[in-house]
This record gives C-alpha cells, sequence and structure tokens, in this order.
C-alpha cells in the first residue's frame, strides 16, 4: 500500500528486503533457520551499508514495521520514519499478558529488537494505543509520533443482505436465509476464536433462537475443533478457509451480527470492514477496539485469563440485544457504523502519511 501509494503519487520507490542467498543452498532442513539468520544478519545489513552511500540526500527511508527495529540503527542518523503497528510481541515478552508466554530466547530476541528502533527519531502508529505503547519503550520522547489510522484496502460496499446470504448458502451449502453470526480472524492468541464459541454456546443456550455460526479464517488448530465438537451446537457452527476477498465481503453483508472479542490488536481491521459493509459489531471494550468501533460499536468485557461462564453469559446478553432489535433501530445502527467507517479511507490515511513523509524530509535539510 505504501510503495504504490507513494508511486502515485511521483514518488522514487524502491522495496529492499533481505534475500534468501543463504537459505536457498542445499543444506540439510536443520541449518536453514541458522542459514537464513546469515541473510538477515549479516548480508543484508552489508549491502544496506552500500546502498545507503549511493542514496541522495532527499531519500526518506522509510521502516514498514517496528519489527525492523535491528536494521534501525544502520539509518539512525539519515532522514527516517518507522511504522508501527502493534507491541504484542514485545508486551508478551516482558509478561504483560498471561495468555501468551514467551520463552527466554523469544524475549532476547524482542529485546534486541526494541534495542533497535529505540534508536528512531520519528515514528507513525496505527492507533492511538499503538503509540501509547510505543512511548512506554522508548528512552526519550521521539522528534515525531503521529498517529496515522489505516485505510481500509479493499473496496467495501453496501451490499443486498437477501443476495448476499444467498451467495454464501449456496456457496458452503448450508441453509443462512435467517441469517448468521460472523467472525474473521486467525488463530493467532490475540484473536480468542475460542471465546467466539463459547459465546455463541451461552447465547444458545440463554435465547430461543438458532442462528448459525461462521468463522472465516485459517484452518481451526486442535483447541477449536474441540470446542466445536463438544458443543451441542456442533452442527452450526462452520469454519470456512480458503475464501477468497470476494467472499468475505458477501459474508460481512449478508451477516446479522459481527462479533470480534480479541484480547488485543494493533488496530482491528475486521471492525471496519463490517461496519462499512453494514453490519452491527459487538467487540470487546478496549483499545483500540474502542477507537476503531467508536459510538457506533457494541462492546463486551475482555475475556479474563481464568475464563468462567459469566463472561460468556455476559457477553451473550450484548449480542442478543443487538439482535432484537428493530428494523427501524437496526438501520440507525448500520448508518452509525457506515458513517463511523468512514474515518479509516486509503486515500487519507497516504495523504497524512506524504505529508509526515515530507516533514520529516525537510526537517532533515
Amino acid at each position: 500500500m505504501l510503495a504504490d501509494g507513494m508511486r502515485a503519487r511521483r514518488h522514487q520507490v524502491e522495496e529492499w528486503t533481505a534475500e534468501a542467498v543463504c537459505y536457498n543452498k542445499s543444506f540439510p532442513a536443520s541449518l536453514r533457520k541458522w542459514l537464513g539468520y546469515i541473510d538477515q544478519y549479516i548480508i543484508f545489513p552489508f549491502n544496506v551499508k552500500k546502498k545507503i552511500k549511493r542514496s541522495s540526500s532527499d531519500t526518506l527511508f522509510v521502516f514498514t514495521d517496528q519489527a525492523l527495529g535491528p536494521w534501525v540503527p544502520l539509518l539512525a542518523n539519515r532522514p527516517h520514519i518507522i511504522h508501527c503497528h502493534d507491541f504484542l510481541a514485545q508486551r508478551s515478552a516482558l509478561g504483560e499478558f498471561e495468555e501468551n508466554k514467551t520463552g527466554a530466547s523469544g524475549q532476547k530476541y524482542q529485546a534486541y529488537i526494541r534495542k533497535g528502533y529505540q534508536k528512531g527519531k520519528n515514528f507513525i502508529s496505527v492507533s492511538k494505543n499503538t503509540q501509547q505503547d510505543l512511548h512506554r519503550f522508548l528512552p526519550q520522547a521521539p522528534k515525531l509520533s503521529e498517529v496515522v489510522y489505516n485505510g481500509l484496502n479493499q473496496s467495501f460496499e453496501i451490499t443486498n443482505s437477501f443476495e448476499a446470504k444467498d451467495y454464501i448458502s449456496k456457496d458452503i451449502s448450508v441453509d443462512l436465509a435467517e441469517g448468521y453470526l460472523l467472525h474473521v480472524g486467525g488463530n493467532q492468541w490475540y484473536k480468542n476464536r475460542k471465546g467466539v464459541i463459547d459465546i455463541y454456546n451461552a447465547w444458545r443456550d440463554s435465547f430461543n433462537q438458532k442462528l448459525k455460526l461462521l468463522m472465516i479464517g485459517a484452518p481451526p488448530n486442535e483447541l477449536l475443533k474441540q470446542a466445536q465438537q463438544s458443543s451441542i451446537y456442533a452442527n452450526d457452527i462452520h469454519f470456512l478457509t480458503g475464501k477468497d476477498d470476494d467472499f468475505v465481503r458477501k459474508a460481512y453483508a449478508g451477516a446479522t451480527l459481527f462479533l470480534f472479542p480479541s484480547l488485543a490488536e494493533g488496530f482491528g481491521w475486521p471492525i471496519a470492514e463490517a461496519m462499512v459493509s453494514g453490519c452491527p459489531v459487538v467487540t470487546t471494550n478496549a483499545a483500540p477496539m474502542t477507537e476503531v468501533g467508536g459510538d457506533a460499536a457494541f462492546y463486551i468485557n475482555r475475556k479474563p485469563f481464568q475464563s468462567n461462564k459469566d463472561w460468556a453469559s455476559d457477553a451473550a446478553l450484548v449480542v442478543n440485544q443487538v439482535l432484537k432489535t428493530s428494523l427501524e433501530e437496526r438501520e440507525r445502527i448500520v448508518k452509525a457504523g457506515i458513517a463511523n467507517a468512514g474515518r479509516f479511507d486509503t486515500k487519507k490515511s497516504l495523504d497524512q502519511i506524504e505529508n509526515l513523509y515530507k516533514h520529516v524530509l525537510k526537517g532533515s535539510e
């Protein structure tokens, strides 16, 4: 997005990344990881240093993620800017998430990354929550630190919900005429996919409704498979993998409700995607989900580490509250969501980023 966006604005763009030189050599598989480290931490820095010498003074060096911290010191004295998406790995390594313990080697690696990006001077964060984490980890106030929300990088639009449901029904051979609950996300620990099933079970137990649950994303891991198989509603819980963008857009448009009880995020793309598609959203009442959802989402508590039925039951009450709204109230919810999602426009985001890039370059003259 950044490269194409800047090229469209008539800037010259080069993309630098480590090439698999040693990694592709004919060596035993047990050595490939270490050969990859040679490519990243020995050969790549050597090539970067040569490229820096050939770069003109009006070159801005952009790090597309703070995880590229090990290479920041190479460019700390040249005009640069670092994009920050989330600090979940950093926080996990520091023991801030009981749900995701990090081993000794992982802690050292994250410390190595942190030591690198701490040499940076200019930063762009995707949310205020990410920016706050960044400032906690920096030894001093940065020269520049701004928040630019992500722009929706696909064309989402309101689609007739009946047509969307019919399309999804035919594709997966499941009758969805009455509607369905939807979740979109991977198996990362913070996505809380098992929590989605827990809420669904509690909702089905407490209320006389039988909407199905669709979960789009990576193939379910063993924990999710067990959660589905142990549910008395197992036949109504459907894992959908390998679906293209068009299918996902239609799934949003046809859903009765989008359920997103994440434990943590850097931004929370699916919240905005669901809203712009005309789907009401229930998500966690913690930043950055609250930043993205604004006043247009419905909120539940974050799932405690030692989960109990009360959390799922309380969340199920909110789900049912949304589902039982009148047509008029639902229309108001949908309009509020669409208006809120309008904040996340790719062109606006790129315009803001370009202005910050120019600002950093001008300040280095």
